[in-house]
């Protein structure tokens, strides 16, 4: 699976970069640069930050909805008869 690149991958408007030298695992960094298709360290890193500040920012809203009321939890124990997962489906011969 590849991860869609942006159309443009440009730090917010008036943004500092900054320079830092860091420990990393480097088959994590290979593999992470496998999935978003980036071509170098520093766009695999940036990248990836990216992603994780938008999932925040997916679950804080999420969570947000959540305490107003506005979603349902699926999960919750019910009367109704969960669906089957495709793993525990009968399979066809």
């Amino acid at each position: 699976m590849r991860i869609k690149k942006p159309a443009v991958a440009a730090a917010a408007p008036g943004a500092a970069r900054v320079r830092k030298n860091m420990d990393m695992d480097p088959a994590k960094l290979e593999a992470a640069r496998s999935v978003l298709g980036t071509a170098s360290d520093t766009e695999t890193v940036d990248m990836a930050l990216a992603f994780v500040a938008s999932q925040g920012r997916l679950v804080a809203a999420l969570e947000g909805m959540a305490a107003d009321g506005g979603l349902t939890d699926v999960y919750a124990a019910s009367s109704r008869k969960r669906m089957a997962r495709v793993s525990e489906r009968p399979r066809k011969r």
